[in-house]
């Protein structure tokens, strides 16, 4: 993955932990991992066009 072994991840996590705190650590997982769910949907296709769209068509 990218290059990295582990001693890297280790010393990356500890460097967000100390710069962001451990309050806001699980509310960022919850973010990207909110993203990332988001993103497979739209490049899915599975969800219909939003009320929106259809207005601005009409």
């Amino acid at each position: 993955m990218f290059g990295l072994g582990m001693q890297e991840l280790v010393i990356i996590l500890i460097i967000v932990f100390f710069l962001f705190g451990a309050k806001r650590l699980p509310e960022m997982g919850r973010g990207i991992g909110e993203g990332i769910k988001n993103f497979k949907k739209s490049m899915k296709g599975d969800e219909p066009p939003s009320s929106i769209d259809k207005d601005k068509s009409a």
